[in-house]
C-alpha cells in the first residue's frame, strides 16, 4: 500500500499551532496515520455540494476524523495520493458551514 502525501492548509497549520499541547501532540499523530489510512473506520465522509455547483465534478473525496471533541476535516485526493486538511476544529460550536469556502483552496 502506497503512502499519501500530507498537507495542511495555513488556516489548518494555524489551527493546530493554538491547540492545547495535549491535543496537538494527539492530533499530529491522527493526522500522521492517514498517510498509511486514509479512511480510517473512525473518519466519515462528508456529503458537500461541490464548489461552484453540481455542473463542476469533484476529484477528492471530503472526510472528518473525530477526535474527542475536535473535528479534523480533509480532502482526499485518489489519483494523486494525497491529504489536504483543511480544518481542525472543536465540535460544538464548529459545524462545517465554511466547507465549501475551505474547498475553494483545494483548487
Amino acid at each position: 500500500m502506497s503512502q499519501y502525501d500530507i498537507y495542511l492548509t495555513p488556516r489548518a497549520w494555524r489551527e493546530v499551532k493554538v491547540l492545547p499541547s495535549h491535543m496537538r501532540q494527539r492530533l499530529r499523530r491522527e493526522i500522521d496515520g492517514l498517510a498509511a489510512a486514509p479512511r480510517p473506520s473512525t473518519s466519515k465522509a462528508l456529503d458537500v455540494p461541490p464548489p461552484g455547483g453540481d455542473e463542476e465534478p469533484r476529484s477528492y473525496e471530503l472526510r472528518r476524523l473525530r477526535i474527542d471533541r475536535w473535528r479534523i476535516a480533509y480532502a482526499v485526493t485518489e489519483e494523486a495520493k494525497i491529504i489536504d486538511v483543511l480544518t481542525i476544529q472543536k465540535r460544538p460550536p464548529y459545524d462545517y458551514g465554511d466547507l465549501s469556502d475551505l474547498m475553494q483552496e483545494l483548487k
